[in-house]
């Protein structure tokens, strides 16, 4: 099983997947492959309402991957969703709206066909909401319930959640006129691990990445990424560490 989850397409400032394009491309191994895009979790492209905005998406995407000899096909534009990926060389999930694209996912019944296909050895590619939907379920998406999903389960290629666009807690010097009045990220995942003991959530930064081949996964980036577990401390790894799926560092 290959794998490339990615917090962020783009950091600010930057041309749409300037950082995460070249990742992509070395994670292929230069392989030209024809890759079905996922773009459910796009709402609004370009400023284009649904469906147009899937086409937005695609292009910017197909724009982005093409220097790299890439060729991306959304599955908005396939007869048959299930036979598309049946048939795909490699499958891209783009970010957005994670309770959209989970939404979508279950109403074209992709749940299975996506697993079974990446379990076969098919490559896996997603950033933010495409990396949540790795995970068993949406449950550490930040993204608002615009739509009410036929079910939280997602693709679980990972046994383990992912928060993307992972931000830490304000430090205590910042001014009190910033801050906010709500929770903080780190409470929201604080709550979800106060009511599932079992599971680890891994904060994944901006610009990083992790890179997952049998069964071995590497950060890849330029930033740490935080491990959390009820009950335990908090790790922090560092870009080009190697560890399992249970995170005992190698």
């Amino acid at each position: 099983m290959r794998l490339l989850l990615i917090s962020n397409s783009t950091n600010y400032k930057e041309p749409y997947l300037q950082w995460s394009a070249p990742l992509i491309d070395e994670f292929l191994k230069k392989e030209k492959k024809d890759i079905l895009f996922i773009p459910y979790a796009g709402i609004k492209i370009g400023g284009k309402d649904l469906p147009a905005s899937y086409d937005v998406y695609e292009e910017r995407v197909q724009n982005a991957l093409s220097p790299f000899g890439l060729n991306v096909k959304s599955i908005h534009r396939e007869k048959c969703a299930v036979e598309a990926v049946n048939k795909a060389d490699v499958i891209m999930v783009g970010g957005g709206n994670t309770f959209h694209l989970v939404s979508e996912i279950h109403r074209n019944k992709l749940i299975e066909p996506v697993r079974r296909k990446v379990m076969e050895g098919a490559p896996y590619i997603g950033w933010s909401a495409g990396s949540n939907v790795a995970c068993p379920t949406l449950r550490t998406t930040n993204d608002m319930p615009i739509v009410m999903p036929e079910s939280f389960k997602c693709f679980d290629l990972i046994p383990f959640q992912i928060n993307p666009h992972y931000i830490d807690p304000y430090p205590q010097e910042i001014n009190d006129a910033l801050r906010h009045g709500g929770e903080s990220r780190q409470d929201r995942i604080d709550e979800f691990l106060a009511v599932n003991r079992e599971i680890t959530v891994a904060g994944l930064r901006e610009s990083s990445a992790l890179w997952i081949e049998d069964g071995a996964v590497t950060l890849k980036g330029t930033r740490n990424m935080r491990v959390m577990r009820y009950g335990a401390a908090e790790i922090e790894l560092e870009p080009g560490s190697i560890f399992d799926f249970s995170f005992n560092k190698k």
